[in-house]
């Protein structure tokens, strides 16, 4: 099964799926879990697969998007400006390739460029340049010719990044390991999981990088007594992170989170994860984070509430072309995943949000 899981990992990293075009992700995701129960959506495009008739509604759920861009102009001379679609840092952009996906479904490579730096001032030279101030180059030579080959404003732009296996045995890079890991571990827990005493409900949502926006739709569609929200957070074992510190190094088990900005998760439900994990005896690194956010920052507010924990495999530089996992981070996630599950029964459910 570790084989058949990072070939589906595979598979959605390549898929090109910014906020609001997750369609290439979602195809995916409704394509391997068409045999393993019923299928549905919410209107905001949202994707979900139900397992299971009693018990208590258990969500396993990942984002199907990525960080990436939307054609925001096209220049007189074919050069096209961006406007970005979840949150970029401007070192990470220069020379990077990309490719504009039209109406049609054409895809056309392109590169993110400036004005050279031999025509910079010391002072420009010195400063990050920013999204405004950057342009992409398909090699249109004029206006009409870039809406010609079906270029049009608000066309989804995603970052190319083939899978490429590292040196370093079962670690890969390639784009948009956040968020699919999160969305091939969910993919996994509903093909494998038997679910038969609780209703399973693994999903897929949409616009996370936005806004955690998806998940409040799925949310009110589903209704889950309790939420597992898989991602792919970022790991601080580089340099000029104090390792004595880190709580997220590649090849340190799953991670567990316990709180950042967008929630305080339910800290019953958070012991219950890590001690699955001690029982099960999976490799997991617990953590408190001070920024970012998840979509369990929606979930533990939508409807009455719902108990949420984040189970993450650590990225070094998501939010970039080139990120990095250990494979055996990812099955330590499907693995906790699919334990969690497994002893998520009514009790355990309701023991969550007993305050009575």
């Amino acid at each position: 099964m570790k084989a058949k899981g990072l070939a589906l990992l595979e598979s959605l990293t390549q898929a090109h799926s910014v906020p609001g075009y997750e369609d290439e992700v979602r195809e995916i995701f409704l394509n391997e879990l068409r045999d393993h129960g019923q299928l549905g959506s919410d209107r905001s495009g949202s994707v979900f697969c139900s397992k299971g008739s009693e018990g208590p509604r258990v969500m396993v759920a990942g984002h199907m998007d990525e960080v990436g861009f939307r054609v925001q102009a096209i220049l007189p001379n074919g050069f096209l400006k961006m406007v970005p679609v979840g949150g970029w840092w401007g070192h990470s952009l220069l020379s990077q390739r990309v490719e504009v996906k039209t109406s049609a479904g054409e895809k056309m490579m392109g590169t993110i460029c400036s004005k050279p730096p031999h025509f910079l001032s010391e002072a420009e030279r010195n400063n990050v340049i920013q999204v405004p101030n950057m342009f992409l180059d398909i090699t249109a030579r004029s206006k009409a010719e870039a809406e010609d080959w079906g270029i049009r404003l608000g066309d989804p732009i995603c970052p190319w990044s083939p899978w490429t296996p590292m040196r370093q045995a079962d670690w890969y890079m390639t784009k948009a390991f956040d968020n699919r890991v999160g969305m091939a571990g969910a993919i996994q827990v509903g093909q494998e999981s038997g679910a038969d005493h609780c209703q399973l409900i693994v999903a897929g949502s949409v616009q996370e990088e936005v806004g955690l926006r998806g998940a409040q739709t799925l949310a009110k569609a589903t209704r889950p007594d309790v939420a597992i929200v898989l991602e792919g957070p970022p790991a601080d074992d580089t340099p000029g992170m104090p390792l004595y510190e880190s709580q997220g190094s590649i090849g340190g088990g799953v991670q567990i989170r316990l709180q950042d900005p967008s929630a305080i998760m339910n800290p019953r439900l958070a012991q219950f994860a890590i001690e699955t994990a001690e029982a099960e005896g999976i490799p997991h690194q617990v953590t408190v984070r001070t920024s970012g956010g998840t979509d369990a920052g929606s979930f533990h507010l939508a409807n009455e509430g719902i108990p949420s924990i984040v189970l993450g495999t650590p990225a070094r530089y998501i939010h970039t072309h080139n990120a990095i996992i250990c494979a055996d981070d990812y099955h330590a996630m499907v693995a906790l995943s699919l334990a969690m599950v497994k002893r998520l029964d009514g009790e355990a459910v309701a023991g969550f949000t007993k305050f009575l």
